[in-house]
Formats: structure tokens, C-alpha cells, sequence
């Protein structure tokens, strides 16, 4: 058509201020995809009604256009810039037929619809339906979709969303039509064709319907998706009991894929997954594997409702149904699983992955207010301090009003497409409460640092804490107010009990909770006959960095006796910190006191095998870095933290040993909570065995993984040890890598361990596993595993004095960015935290991004991580 002009976008910001709804919504798609390799055929009957004035707007990317009608008339439109510009509109509603073309197996960057190993697959958040067919790609138009999918002899499962009306044969293939009922937007569309087999279950709901469940894999697999399939059942039990929400189609499926960018994708009824997330059986998939997939295909399902049913209103809202999702489904694991310890690992996460996001130059608010490419903001700042901000709800609100905040939001907006403000206005109106202080969560960068200074008066019985809150400037963000800080606290007396909370001041500290909203405040107690230590953030009530007064005689203590789980175990979290950083710095130090605490802690029977084992995981060297903040020197980091650990473990060798030899794993293979967590401190236990006695922790790892017939054993002992430079490491991975070289999981669990071994010449290492034979650039699990576990997982290498490390990642992403743009930005995020270096480092990464910045031809994804990593 003359009228089709193709125009090279140019990164251009979008701004939340700039939102307004359009003037014309499309409310009903009828399609017709006829499938091919390389010219697949879409042909769309959009239904069209007018809310306003204006042209209609058709977002479409790298699209041939075949023909277009308006009304079955033909219809002269104007593209450029991404858009189809439709002008000369009825006043009424209209319908528009549109014919395109798209060629999926050229498709590397799997983004709308791609061909990969013989499966046609799709993925359209946030924005690829406009590689697939013109449309109004934005989430804010919903609309029910009626699809029909042709395609050859060798794709006979074909599935799209909702209910199939009807499937069956055509001359030169299969057909099947799908017909979804509720309205989505464009991002959750989908649909897979291919020659896969499945495993098949069904799910009565609370409300007496039948639901057919089917999980769909890649042939001879089929027997790794029973565990998938009891953890899709127990989502569905859960969210009826503990939401009351049931689910609303008659089928529920479930496909997976081996190249996907993301871990897995809500599309209304047909969920696709990264198949890592879905393959399990005890010989392929380590107790952590099992846990993911638990926690991933509730977070997945969970999104029929937050998320499918109620989306976000534009991409600026994409907390809305993320953070809360994710807080969804890690209640969902501490209902099933140990709350305390999901806590302490969710809190973990976010500190490894989303508070040094928070503290460089990548930071934004949790809702952002612009954006280049909005695929560079599914941040750990979206999802895991938005799922905080729910919790600290929960935590003002309580159980009972929490629930009835989220019934009126279920009921009030159910099928609408909403905002922060329709959500806290449910809670606000549930709860009585004032929440505009509280909504700065949502749009202030940063970690709110809180200082807290304590004094006791004997003569008169009081104690004292005097807290004060600042949350450091960010780009474009200085000044900031104070925040809403829920603060769950406790005074413990010498019995390790906690003691009423009566203050002199008549301050509110029900239930131990003390709400803090100014820069300062005070919080005198009376009665206190003697000095009681301070426990403060139980549970990690706000997501905050704590600096307080305590000694190490309060800390040994709060490891000993604290009845908050969380700060038992921030206890000796924060008391190793202070080892490390000590012995950075060349100071004294003595381990012994830290040493017997932990052996206290193994010894006690009332505590719990997967807390022992997070106990005995000391902070990373990226805890370290962070704590030192800046002119670090990255090698000096992890040679001084390897002596801290050499002398405690030296200290812990006997009460170690008597957990090694009282945990050995027996079968068969349980992936229940109790056996999990006896497995997690054997292997705790053995990595820090193996700083004190290297070569008797190798003998007893060599022993297990021969015994043992399941991969938690053998791959996770790999892991505890991979961090000696040893010879004999180096022939237990390749041991490795030849039992499982057919089972691409495995590959990648291979690349994985290796890329984590600090040895002097890691750079070269890692430069050398890239050119073998089963690496590939094309896939996102291998890169993630071989160069995301380099940056992420060996700072010392990564961070190399020469420079090699900032070099080797340069060299991918200039290699990625034209493949696939989302696995190259997500790679340049390893950049985020340079600044934290000594100044040669520093001076050295800046080079290296300023040639990936020179880069002809660079995408916007990786345009916008870099540019803004630089400013």
C-alpha cells in the first residue's frame, strides 16, 4: 500500500503525567492466524467504538500490511513512527479488517510471535502484539477475542486463551478455535502451536465447577510435570481460601518453552512458561528448583486476578499487579512452607537484587514517572519493594481489614483496567485511614535509611530510643519527605522475654507496632528495671536500612534469645558484616564470640533446619560492598572475607561435622519442607566446612554426589564448594557437564556453577565457556546462566582490577543487543553498582559503556540502562 511508510523510531521518553485515555477502544478481535515459518498470514476484525474525538492509533512493529477496510470499505491510512494513524472515523461504532504479515522464525528477539525449536510461541507483555498484528497495543483497551489458528501437519496442539469451541482437521494441517469471554488487553494474549505432548489433571471449584488442567511440554518430558501440576492445584485451592477467589474458564493450560526472556507469562488461561520453571523430577531439579516452580506457578496463576481480570491502566501502574502478586505468592510459600524462613529469604532477595538498584544510579520509584523502554522496568524495584509496600498494608491494616480492602477491590474494579490511587482508595476506605502519606511509597526513589540511638535511666526506669528517618537524593529526586514507617519492635529483658511496652508519652506502640511519619521521633518506656535490648523492623516491618547503637553483647543476645525469628537471624547478619568490613579494613578482629554463638544456634533443638542452614550463610562479598559503599577494591573484598570465614569456620569444625554426619540424605527423594531444609543445612554446613578443611569437605562432597541419585545433592554440592581454587573442582564439574550434556537445564545449571568460580583467571574462563559448543547467544537461560552468574555471582571477577570483567560484558552486549534487546538491557544492568569501585575500576567500566553507548545501531532497551547508568 502506498500509504505504508516505515520510519526508524528514535528513543523519546514516555511520561506518566502525559496519560489520556483514546478516543476509540477496541472491544471484540476476531482473528483468523494462518500459521508459517517464515510469512505467517493474521487477519483481524477489530470492533471499534468512539468515547471521544481524535484518529485512531494502531501500534504495529516490523509488520507487513497485506490490506485494510473500514466497514469492508478500503480505508487509506498513515504509518510512521510505530503507528498506523486512521483518520476520516465514523461517529459510531465501526469495524476495521486488517490483513498483515509477520515472519516468526526471524523473530530472535521472542517478542510477539516467534518460532523456537519447532514450537510457534508468543510473548506480548509489555509491548509485542504489535509485532504480530496492528492494534491498540496499550493496557488500558480490553477487549474479548474470538481467534482462530490454521497450521501445518506438524503443529497438531493448538491452544490460544479462554474456552476451544471447536477443533480439528483442514486439508493441509489442524485448525482449533478459541473463543475468551472476559476483555484483556493486548498483552495478554497468546498462543502456541507445536507437536508437544502433556499431562492432564482437573480442578473442582469452590463453587462445584469442573476445571480442565493441561500442561503442555516438549516430547519425552512429560514425565517431569506432576510436581507443576500439584503445585497449580494448590494455587487454585489457596487463592479460593485465602482471597476467595475462584477461577473463571474451563481450562486452565500451561505450556513450556525453552527460550523464553522471562521467567513465565499470565496470559488469560494459557500460561507460558520458561520450561525451568515447569521440568521437575527428583534426578533434574535441586529442592530450590522445586520451590521456584512452587512459587512461580502460584505467582502466574494468582494473576488471573490481579493482574487479568484487574490490569494496570498503563505501564507506569505495573506495581499494581506485580508487587502485588508477588506479595500474593510469597504468602502463598510461608503458608506452606516455614513463614519465618520465607521472610528471611524474601528479605534477602531484595536486599541482593533491589536495594542496590535503590542505590545507584538506576533507582526509581516503585512507580516510575517516565520511561524509554518499558520492558527495562520489570525491576526488583517493581516487583519486590512493591510486594513491601503490600505487606506494610497488611501490617497497618491488619488480617481482618487488609481482606476487606481487597474483596472491595476485587468487586469494585473487577474487569477494569485501575491505578495506585483505586488501591489504596479501597484500603483507605476499608481501613478508616489517611494513606497520602503512606502513597509516597509508591513515587520516592530510594531506601529510607533509619538511625537509631538508645539510653537508659535507671534512677527512674526509663528507656529511651530516638529515631530519625532521611531517604537519600536520587536523580531528579532531592529533599524527600519523610515515609510512612510501620515498625514492629520488641524490648527484651535478660530472660530473653519480652516486656510490656508502656511509654511515658502515651505514644501508640499496640501490638509492638510504632508508626513512624516524621524525620524524627522519641519513644520513652517506663517500668524497665534494667537495660532490656532493643529488637526493631521484627519481620522486617519496612523495607528500610536500620543503623543502630547496639553492641555486640546486644547482638550475641538477639541471636541467642530474640523471639523474632527475622532479627535472631539479622542479629548475626549484621555482627558478620561488621567482621568483614573490619577485616577490609585491616582492623582486629576476634571471631570466637560470633563463632560460639553460631554453635549455640546449631545446638538448639528448637529451632528449625532451614533457619540453622540461613544462619550458617554468611553476607555475600556484594553485602560487603554495599556496606563499604564506596572506593572498594573488589579483589580486597573477597580476600579478607575468605580469612574472616576460615576462622570462624575453623571454630564451628566439630558442631559442623555433627551436622554433616547426622543429615545424610537417604531415599527416596521428598521435596517436602522438613527434607528440603535437613539437605539446605548439610550443604550450608559443608561450604563452611570447606574454608576450614578444604580437602576434607571435597572427600565428603565427592561421597555424596556419588551416592546420592538426586540433583540437590550433587548439584548443590558443587555449589558449596565451587568456590575453591582447586583442581579437583575443576574434574567435578566436568563430571558434571558429561552425565548431563543432554538435558539443556543441566547445561545451564553447568555454566551456572562454573561462572561462580573466583579463581584469578575467571574473565578468561568465562571468555572460553562462551565459545563452547553449547553456548549460544540466542538463548536467554544461557546467557543468564553463564554471564548473569558472572556479574552477579562473582564480584571478584566480575570486578577484576584490569578491567577484563567490564570488557568481557561490553563484548556481549554489543554482540545481544541486535539479537534480543530485553537479555542485553537486563545484561547492562550488571553495570549498576560501578560506582561503588576504587577510581581505576570506576574509570574502566565508564569506558567500557561508553563503547557500548558508541555502538551503531543500539537499541533503545539498551540505550536507556546505559545512558542512565552513566549520568
Amino acid at each position: 500500500m502506498e500509504d505504508y511508510i516505515m520510519f526508524h523510531p528514535t528513543p523519546r521518553p514516555h511520561f506518566l503525567k502525559d496519560y489520556a485515555p483514546p478516543g476509540c477502544f477496541v472491544t471484540h478481535v476476531d482473528m483468523v492466524v494462518k500459521l508459517h515459518a517464515t510469512t505467517t498470514l493474521v487477519e483481524t476484525v477489530l470492533h471499534v467504538t468512539r468515547r471521544g474525538a481524535g484518529p485512531l492509533l494502531l501500534d504495529g512493529e516490523g509488520l507487513e500490511l497485506i490490506s485494510l477496510a473500514m466497514d469492508g470499505k478500503p480505508h487509506v491510512a498513515r504509518f510512521d513512527d510505530g503507528v498506523l494513524t486512521l483518520t476520516d472515523l465514523p461517529a459510531r461504532a465501526f469495524t476495521l479488517s486488517i490483513t498483515q504479515r509477520c515472519n516468526p522464525q526471524a523473530n530472535t528477539e521472542l517478542s510477539g510471535l516467534y518460532l523456537s525449536n519447532g514450537v510457534f510461541c508468543t510473548q506480548m507483555e509489555a509491548e509485542g502484539f504489535r509485532r504480530f498484528a496492528f492494534m491498540q497495543d496499550r493496557p488500558d483497551v480490553m477487549a474479548t477475542y474470538k481467534v482462530r489458528l490454521e497450521a501445518p501437519e506438524a503443529f497438531p496442539v493448538l491452544l490460544s486463551n479462554g474456552n476451544c469451541l471447536k477443533s480439528g482437521r483442514t486439508p493441509d494441517g489442524y485448525f482449533a478455535i478459541w473463543q475468551d469471554p472476559h476483555p484483556k488487553p493486548t498483552y495478554l494474549f497468546a498462543l502456541v502451536a507445536g507437536d508437544l505432548a502433556s499431562a492432564h489433571d482437573s480442578f473442582v471449584t469452590s463453587d462445584g465447577r469442573d476445571v480442565a488442567l493441561g500442561i503442555y511440554v516438549e516430547k519425552g518430558k512429560e514425565d517431569r510435570c506432576a510436581w507443576a501440576m500439584q503445585c497449580l492445584k494448590a494455587s487454585m485451592r489457596w487463592d479460593e481460601e485465602r482471597f476467595g477467589r475462584t477461577y473463571d474458564l474451563d481450562v486452565f493450560n500451561i505450556v513450556a518453552v525453552s527460550d523464553f526472556n522471562m521467567g513465565a507469562m499470565e496470559n488469560k488461561g494459557l500460561n507460558i512458561f520458561n520450561d525451568k520453571f515447569i521440568l521437575a523430577r527428583h534426578d533434574t531439579a535441586t529442592d530450590t528448583d522445586h520451590i521456584n516452580i512452587e512459587r512461580i506457578i502460584a505467582h502466574e496463576y494468582f494473576h488471573n486476578w490481579t493482574g487479568n481480570r484487574i490490569t494496570c491502566r498503563d505501564w507506569f501502574q505495573l506495581c499494581l499487579k506485580e508487587g502485588l502478586t508477588v506479595f500474593r505468592d510469597q504468602e502463598f510459600t510461608a503458608d506452606l512452607r516455614s513463614r519465618a524462613v520465607k521472610r528471611i529469604e524474601d528479605v534477602k532477595t531484595l536486599r541482593a537484587r533491589q536495594f542496590p538498584e535503590d542505590q545507584g544510579p538506576l533507582a526509581h520509584p516503585v512507580r516510575p514517572q517516565s520511561y524509554i523502554e518499558i520492558n527495562n522496568f520489570y525491576t526488583p524495584t517493581v516487583y519486590e519493594k512493591g510486594a513491601e509496600i503490600c505487606r506494610m498494608l497488611l501490617t497497618l491494616a491488619g488480617t481482618n481489614t487488609f481482606r476487606r480492602a481487597m474483596d472491595l477491590y476485587f468487586q469494585r474494579h473487577d474487569g477494569e483496567a485501575a491505578t495506585v490511587e483505586h488501591f489504596l482508595g479501597c484500603f483507605a476506605e476499608a481501613s478508616g485511614r489517611d494513606l497520602r502519606q503512606f502513597a509516597r511509597w509508591y513515587d520516592v526513589a530510594g531506601t529510607p535509611v533509619v538511625s537509631v540511638t538508645t539510653s537508659y535511666d535507671p534512677q527512674v526506669q526509663e528507656y529511651t530510643i530516638h529515631l530519625a528517618q532521611h531517604t537519600p537524593d536520587s536523580t531528579g529526586q532531592t529533599n524527600k519527605p519523610p515515609l510512612h514507617l510501620p515498625l514492629q519492635l520488641g524490648l527484651l529483658d535478660a530472660d530473653g522475654k519480652d516486656v510490656p511496652l508502656l511509654t511515658r508519652e502515651n505514644t501508640a506502640v499496640e501490638n509492638g507496632l510504632f508508626e513512624f511519619t516524621s524525620a524524627t521521633a522519641q519513644l520513652t518506656f517506663r517500668n524497665i528495671s534494667k537495660r532490656p535490648v532493643l529488637s526493631i523492623n521484627r519481620g522486617f516491618s519496612a523495607p528500610i536500612q536500620l543503623k543502630t547503637d547496639a553492641t555486640e553483647a546486644d547482638l550475641l543476645f538477639q541471636m541467642a534469645h530474640d523471639t523474632d525469628s527475622f532479627n535472631r537471624w539479622e542479629a548475626a547478619q549484621t555482627m558478620a558484616r561488621h567482621l568483614f568490613v573490619a577485616a577490609y579494613k585491616n582492623e582486629a578482629i576476634n571471631v570466637s564470640a560470633f563463632a560460639e554463638g553460631l554453635a549455640l544456634t546449631l545446638q538448639n533443638n528448637t529451632l528449625d533446619d532451614a533457619f540453622k542452614s540461613l544462619m550458617l550463610l554468611m553476607p555475600s562479598e556484594a553485602d560487603v560492598t554495599a556496606a563499604l559503599a564506596k572506593d572498594v577494591d573488589a579483589t580486597r573484598v573477597h580476600d579478607s572475607r575468605s580469612r574472616v570465614l576460615h576462622n570462624i569456620a575453623l571454630n564451628l569444625v566439630d558442631p559442623l561435622k555433627v551436622i554433616i554426619s547426622t543429615t545424610r540424605d537417604t531415599p527416596p527423594y521428598r521435596p517436602d519442607t522438613a527434607s528440603a531444609a535437613r539437605r539446605s543445612l548439610r550443604l550450608s554446613a559443608l561450604q563452611l566446612l570447606s574454608h576450614a578443611v578444604p580437602h576434607e569437605a571435597i572427600a565428603i562432597g565427592r561421597g555424596d554426589i556419588a551416592a546420592s541419585s538426586n540433583m540437590t545433592v550433587e548439584a548443590g554440592t558443587l555449589a558449596s564448594l565451587s568456590h575453591l581454587d582447586d583442581a579437583v573442582i575443576d574434574d567435578m564439574l566436568l563430571a558434571f557437564y558429561n552425565r548431563h550434556a543432554n538435558d539443556h537445564l543441566l547445561v545451564d545449571k553447568w555454566f551456572l556453577l562454573s561462572a561462580a568460580r573466583p579463581a584469578p583467571n575467571a574473565t578468561d574462563r568465562i571468555a572460553e565457556l562462551t565459545r563452547h559448543p553449547a553456548f549460544t547467544y540466542k538463548t536467554p537461560n544461557r546467557v543468564y546462566a553463564l554471564l548473569g552468574g558472572f556479574t552477579g555471582g562473582n564480584p571478584a571477577g566480575f570486578h577484576a582490577a584490569d578491567g577484563s570483567g567490564y570488557a568481557l560484558l561490553a563484548d556481549a552486549i554489543i554482540t545481544l543487543h541486535s539479537l534480543n534487546p530485553q537479555v542485553a538491557s537486563r545484561m547492562a544492568t550488571s553495570f549498576r553498582s560501578f560506582a561503588q569501585y576504587d577510581a581505576p575500576r570506576n574509570k574502566k567500566a565508564r569506558t567500557e559503556m561508553k563503547r557500548i553507548l558508541a555502538e551503531p545501531g543500539l537499541v533503545r532497551d539498551v540505550y536507556e540502562i546505559i545512558s542512565r547508568t552513566l549520568a
